[in-house]
């Protein structure tokens, strides 16, 4: 992490830059962009890449399940993993193109900032510290720094942040300090900036007065994030979209250039209007006696697992979150892997073991990846695994194909459930969500986020 003495330093070096306003037009339209995956990872030995993505399912869950949640730590982020997707973004005037990972479990938009942006250890495969794309503020005309007394500055602090406005006059509505600085702290690295005001640019629709975080330094975060949760902060909650929709290109094109569409859809009320072939469940409101940052999460109501027809005991306390927001199932585009809760990894994880009986046990790839079960299938064309389906409330099923749950590489004949859990009975994984639906699951599935109905939708369909 940036030391406080650099951090100060850097924010001196921001104050000097020359910033001005705008007033740009606004239209409402359904806008459609370009979703692939990010800082694709690749390795001479495919089962390393799986170790990688465990990992940092792993390291995504802990964060979900426990954000911080002080006036400076609020947020949940994980360094973007090499299992996630990415889109392009166009800020300031005239425009700027920033790549950024999409996820829909954090809500703070951010890009590395100015000239002077540093990122310590960021030298990770396919991607050259010294050539992260930053935004420039002194190049746009429509960047302003937000204001300590501006309301949206309390969307990334506490309520009562403006009494920390020491110097600004409390009788008068001028005051010219900044909102304070930010700093996200995640699993293995840290982001810090100060929020700008700036204008987001599509190609039919231009959104001025956007809260984006202007990240200084970080530390094992070298692209923004554009986060797509539920907090005011959110890209959808500042575009005041209806719904969002993207399909995930399959995993197994990580390695090439190929994307599929994110689609923003906003302007009147759409009804109660249902996509074709979409099974719909609800989303939940979940109480955030526990922790407020759980209220950024999209928690759906998971009734129950099957696998091979047979239906998994899982205890309802995990199922369903309780008043002090643990337990219950949420879905996150920034997490690779479905995380699940000890006792229920291991409902799952047995009731393949015992109905996978012509297969037998890979525990020297079990012990080298830490996925299981994992089994030797090699020498049959055709691999015969139990189905396994999350069923949701109003009836919605997800019946996944086997290469969102099995992962069967090269030629080694081995398939590892692509499922992870905490092996050690971790302290600081039991509360927070019991069950992260994670990307490997979503890909090659329609999903609709339809903020307006309050529901989640998914079919099935190929990205390509």
């Amino acid at each position: 992490m940036a030391s406080s003495s650099s951090l100060l330093c850097l924010f001196s070096l921001f104050y000097l830059l020359s910033l001005a306003s705008s007033s740009p037009q606004n239209k409402s339209t359904s806008i459609t962009l370009s979703l692939s995956q990010f800082n694709k990872y690749s390795s001479p030995d495919p089962w390393q890449k799986l170790t990688h993505l465990a990992f940092a399912s792993l390291t995504r869950a802990h964060h979900l399940k426990n954000p911080q949640n002080t006036s400076l730590t609020k947020t949940h982020l994980f360094p973007h993993s090499y299992g996630g997707y990415s889109i392009s973004l166009s800020f300031g005037t005239p425009p700027q193109i920033i790549p950024f990972v999409m996820e829909t479990g954090s809500s703070l938009v951010w890009f590395p900032c100015t000239h002077r942006y540093s990122c310590k250890d960021c030298a990770f495969p396919n991607t050259d510290p010294t050539k992260i794309p930053s935004f420039i503020p002194k190049l746009s005309s429509s960047s302003k720094l937000l204001g300590c007394r501006n309301p949206k500055c309390s969307w990334i602090h506490d309520a009562d942040v403006q009494s920390r406005c020491q110097d600004c006059d409390p009788n008068s509505s001028n005051c010219s300090q900044i909102c304070p600085p930010y700093i996200r702290i995640y699993g293995s690295g840290t982001t810090g900036g100060v929020l700008l005001s700036e204008t987001l640019d599509f190609p039919e629709k231009r959104v001025p007065d956007f809260v984006v975080g202007c990240s200084l330094f970080s530390s094992r975060q070298p692209a923004g994030i554009a986060g797509f949760g539920r907090s005011p902060s959110s890209l959808p909650s500042q575009l005041g979209l209806n719904k969002f929709s993207y399909c995930l290109l399959s995993h197994r094109f990580d390695d090439t250039s190929g994307s599929s569409s994110l689609v923003l859809e906003s302007g009147s009320d759409s009804g109660d209007h249902k996509t074709n072939g979409v099974n719909y469940t609800p989303f939940l409101k979940v109480p955030v006696a526990g922790n407020s940052a759980f209220s950024g999460y999209y928690y759906v109501s998971l009734r129950k697992i099957t696998v091979g027809g047979n239906l998994v005991k899982i205890p309802y306390s995990y199922l369903s979150p309780g008043s002090d927001g643990n337990g219950g199932t949420v879905v996150d585009s920034g997490t690779t892997f479905t995380f699940m809760e000890g006792q229920v990894f291991e409902l799952v994880a047995r009731e393949f073991q015992m109905q996978v009986l012509h297969y037998k046990r890979a525990a020297d790839i079990e012990t080298r990846t830490g996925l299981r079960p994992c089994f030797n299938v090699s020498g049959d064309k055709t691999i015969s695994l139990p189905k396994l389906v999350f069923h949701f409330k109003g009836g919605a099923k997800m019946t996944l194909p086997l290469a969102n749950y099995f992962s069967i590489l090269g030629n080694s004949g081995v398939a590892c459930m692509t499922m992870v859990t905490d092996v050690a009975v971790d302290p600081e994984f039991s509360g927070g969500p019991a069950i992260i639906l994670g990307n490997y699951q979503q890909q090659n599935f329609y999903l609709e986020y339809d903020l307006e109905n309050e529901r989640f939708g998914f079919r099935r369909q190929s990205c390509k």
